[in-house]
Formats: C-alpha cells, sequence, structure tokens
C-alpha cells in the first residue's frame, strides 16, 4: 500500500512508541467512556438517551443512523460543548488531548492558511516564530507546501480541509472526533485525504470517533459501527464489530469477503431505522 503525506508524521510524536505497540490490543487503554447518556436541546424531548459506548486507543468506532438520531450530539457531548441530561462521559486523557473536525472547517477568513494551523499552538502559549514553523512543517506533511501564506478564500475546497486537518493534527490530539469531516469533498479528493488520515491513524494509534452518513466509508475505516436508531429517544440498536486487518487500503478493503455481506446487514438494518421513522 502507497502511505499518503501523512506517512512520515508520526515522527512529530516524540511520545508515541508506547501507543503504537499497544494499538489495537485488547488491552488498550480505553480513551473515553460514555455510559447511560441522554441529551437534549431546551426543553424538548430528549434526542438520544440510553446511549453507551467506548473507543480505546488505536481504534476507530463509527456512528451511522437516520438524520435526527444524535450522532452529531453525543460528540458534542465528548468535547464538552453540551452538557448531558443524564450519564456520563469519562475520558482516559486530559481533554486537551481532544481533536474535533468538523464538518465546515473553522478557518478564519482574515488569517493565513499557516496562521490558521498555528492558532491552537500560539492559544497553549507556544510563541508566534515556534507555532508558525511547527504549523508550515504539518502543512508541508500534508501536501500544502507553498500555500502556508494563503488565505482560505484562495484555496480549494481540499485544500482547506487539509489546512483544518493540520490544525487539529498539530496539536497532537490521542482522541479525534470528527464529524462528517470529509462530506464536502469530490470522490477523489475525499479518498486521498482520508486515506491519509487513516495510514496516520494507523500509525500513531490514537483512538477516533466519526460520524458520517457513508456506510461504505464507515465501514473501511471503523474497528466498530455503530448504528442509533431513529430519534428522538434515540440509542445504539446495533452495533457491528469489522474484522479485517489493518493497515488497510480503503480502496482494497471493499474487496475483503467480509466486506459486502457486513455492509449489505448494516444497510437493511438502517433502512428499517429509516422506514420506521417516516410512519
Amino acid at each position: 500500500m502507497m502511505k499518503g503525506n501523512l506517512a512520515v508524521a508520526h515522527e512529530a510524536f516524540d511520545d508515541g512508541r508506547e501507543l503504537r505497540a499497544r494499538a489495537g490490543s485488547k488491552n488498550a487503554r480505553t480513551v473515553v467512556s460514555v455510559r447511560d447518556l441522554a441529551m437534549r436541546y431546551g426543553k424538548a424531548e430528549p434526542v438520544i438517551e440510553g446511549v453507551s459506548l467506548e473507543v480505546r486507543e488505536g481504534e476507530v468506532v463509527s456512528l451511522v443512523g437516520p438524520s435526527g438520531s444524535g450522532k452529531s450530539t453525543i460528540l458534542r457531548a465528548i468535547s464538552g460543548l453540551h452538557a448531558p441530561l443524564s450519564g456520563n462521559v469519562e475520558l482516559g486523557i486530559p481533554a486537551t488531548e481532544m481533536g474535533f473536525l468538523f464538518q465546515d472547517d473553522a478557518l478564519l477568513p482574515w488569517r493565513t492558511a499557516r496562521d490558521n494551523v498555528a492558532l491552537g499552538l500560539r492559544l497553549r502559549g507556544k510563541a508566534v516564530g515556534a507555532a508558525r514553523e511547527e504549523a508550515a512543517d504539518w502543512m508541508a506533511r500534508l501536501g500544502l507546501k507553498g500555500l502556508e501564506l494563503r488565505y482560505p478564500r484562495q484555496l480549494s475546497g481540499g485544500q482547506r480541509k487539509r489546512v483544518a486537518l493540520a490544525q487539529v493534527l498539530a496539536l497532537k490530539p490521542r482522541l479525534l472526533l470528527m464529524d462528517e469531516p470529509f462530506a464536502s469533498l469530490d470522490a477523489i479528493v475525499r479518498h486521498r485525504v482520508t486515506q491519509d488520515l487513516l495510514d496516520w491513524v494507523e500509525r500513531e494509534g490514537i483512538a477516533v470517533l466519526l460520524v458520517t452518513h457513508d456506510l461504505e466509508e464507515a465501514q473501511a475505516l471503523s474497528d466498530v459501527v455503530n448504528l442509533l436508531s431513529r430519534g428522538p429517544r434515540a440509542r445504539i440498536s446495533h452495533r457491528y464489530p469489522v474484522e479485517i486487518p489493518r493497515p488497510r487500503d480503503l480502496i482494497g478493503v471493499r474487496g475483503h469477503p467480509t466486506f459486502a455481506p457486513l455492509l449489505q446487514r448494516i444497510w437493511k438494518d438502517l433502512s428499517i431505522e429509516v422506514e420506521e421513522a417516516a410512519d
């Protein structure tokens, strides 16, 4: 498998050897644990209720389900952006080691690409020069060398997404939350960016919780796929282990003998949830 631009990114993680050695192990540390979580907005009926899941280091877990089933709400609870109605979220890492990659990038239009990447580093107290140097290094790893001084409006959609990804990775997260991060990209760019990310995740052994509507993407990336029921009061109705070894190639993985049967099963169960929601 040809490695993407992130194949050398592990050199920036000076404390990652032990993490990589344990990645994928049944004894791997639990990075985030959600227990009996219920969430609502205002006084409305709970969006989710009784949701429990965990993500271990070196593991990719995905959330799929009908629209309105609370997938993004779970990420907001874990990130601390929204307080739970009941239940709890336990982090096995400091909150500062968590990164969040949103569907819409949060780039500041008045900052250059390099300064957008450096922003989180600056907020953590790193000097301007050192932050910019590290930001430029991450941009180079993501194929953005030469674009450091461009503003977001001067970048393509794929370039903007890579800048947003560099902004998150520069903070060296141990837990990465992703909310439909590549939905706006065309197929070729989406594949390249996602493969680069997958290579890095596998190499560094970080934990990932992914929200996506793309069932093939969920299965190709994940160790476990969680299907949420229709909302309100959505719950995890099915949990599917993905028994495909790593490292994975996003094209080749679709030829694995277990891929198509599991995809059909998930699609069937999702269709039932959607049909019941429409009744």
